[in-house]
Order: C-alpha cells, then structure tokens, then sequence
C-alpha cells in the first residue's frame, strides 16, 4: 500500500490576492523647484515652517497622478517636465501657468498674503490643500483647451477632496449649472464616480485627450446620458440623501424626548 499523503496536500489552497496596481510614472520624473521672490514675507516665512517643499511637491505629484491616472499606460499621462512652486506677494490664492517658451515647464503661483491670512490652526491642511489642486492642473488633459473651466477646476477640487485635503467652507450645493467649477463640479465629479464606479472621473479625464469637447457626445459616450440629464439626477440624489439625514436627526430627537419624558 503506498504511503497515505500529508494532509496538508489534500487541502484546496486559496489562490494568492493579486498585488495592487502599481503607481503610475510618467515616462521621466519631473524636475521639481521651489522659489521664493521675497524671504521676508511672513506668508513665506511661514510656508517654509510648516510644509517640506519637496515632500509636499512630491507628494502632490504622485497623489494626482494615483487618482488621474492609475491603471493607464505612461503614454497617457502630459509629458510636464517641470514644475515650480513660486511662492510671491499677490492678489488671490494661487494659479499655474505653462511657460511661454514650452509649455511642459510648469509654474504654481502662491500667494504669501493669502498664506499669512489663512487661520494659524489650518494653514498646513490649507497650503497642502491649495497645492494638491494646482499640481492637478500641471497634469490634467484639456480637450486641446475646448474643455470647460468649470469641469477643469471641478477635477482639481475632486483630486483634491478624493485626497482628504477639504477645506471647512466647502459646501455641497446643486443649485446653480453643473460647471460653476471648484468644490461645486468636484461633488458632481464624485457623485459620478460613486454612480458609475471607481475610475469614473478617471475616465473623464483621458477623453479629454485627444478630441475636442462636444458637451452632448462626451458625456454621452462616457455615461450614457446628457450632462443635464446627470446634473438633474444629482440633485435628485442629495435631496433624497438630505432627507434621509433629516429623517435620521428627527428620530433620534424624538426618542430624545422620550427618553426625557
């Protein structure tokens, strides 16, 4: 009689859990730079105490390329060979700009007397916040620059939300046209991609590639409906959310009261 086989071969083994997608690269890691027009701004002075420039450009960098991007060939991703952080005195929050001469070299400007007026208790989360959304501008697609502002500023508001950097004044609003831009596109963006999966604003992002924007074809192609058609259904949707939050709190206040009585 042969010998009886070890138990443990006779046992199904539970195939290995695939590893998670790399992070995506672009074909040549960026130069990254940091300058400073004026060290004795306050605004400046503080930025340097708080954030690690090269851990925050870097940083910033890989999460929107992770959320833009992953699961894409290096092809797909701008070719942006430069970015630099340029830390000024001047009116507004902050903006990017390509350079004249090429396009590819990337400028952040940031406001140091924005920086010095943003309350001591969040100015890290804020510079970081305002950082994550002007890097998504360094390497998001543009639909040859036929895309809407508002659905350009809507994607870096949602990379910046889908990166746990908001800020407390953002409000989740469906008054008003889906592209109004900023925090208000960004929860339509994340609406979406909640409705129609993982990847969703990702995909949004690469069929602004290589083709002009046609608001009918391009939201039709990617979801199967008109954009106004989307926009209708998310504000259907957080009425019915809200009212189910407001169900919620009056339940639990009326037990409240119960308990009291």
């Amino acid at each position: 009689m042969p010998p009886a086989t070890p138990k443990y071969f006779q046992q199904a083994m539970s195939p290995a859990a695939a590893p998670p997608p790399a992070a995506p690269k672009p074909k040549r890691p960026p130069l990254l730079r940091l300058e400073l027009r004026d060290l004795s701004q306050p605004g400046a002075q503080s930025f340097l105490a708080l954030v690690s420039a090269p851990t925050a450009l870097e940083e910033a960098v890989a999460g929107v390329l992770s959320h833009l991007y992953r699961g894409l060939p290096p092809h797909c991703i701008p070719p942006t060979r430069s970015v630099t952080l340029v830390l000024r005195s001047m009116s507004g929050v902050a903006y990017t700009v390509g350079k004249d001469l090429d396009d590819d070299h990337k400028e952040i400007h940031f406001s140091t007397n924005y920086i010095a007026a943003v309350p001591e208790a969040r100015r890290a989360q804020e510079l970081l916040g305002v950082i994550r959304h002007e890097m998504v501008h360094c390497w998001q697609w543009s639909a040859k620059g036929t895309a809407p502002g508002g659905l350009i500023e809507g994607i870096a508001d949602w990379v910046r939300l889908r990166s746990g950097l908001v800020p407390p004044h953002w409000k989740q609003e469906v008054d008003g046209d889906w592209d109004a831009g900023y925090q208000h596109t960004g929860y339509f963006l994340e609406y979406l991609e909640k409705r129609f999966g993982e990847g969703s604003v990702r995909r949004v992002n690469e069929a602004l590639r290589e083709r002009k924007y046609d608001e009918d074809m391009f939201w039709e192609d990617l979801f199967g409906e008109k954009v106004g058609k989307l926009w209708e259904d998310y504000g259907e949707s957080f009425g019915k959310t809200k009212g189910e939050e407001n169900g919620k709190k009056k339940g639990q206040t009326e037990g409240e009261e119960r308990e009291e009585v």
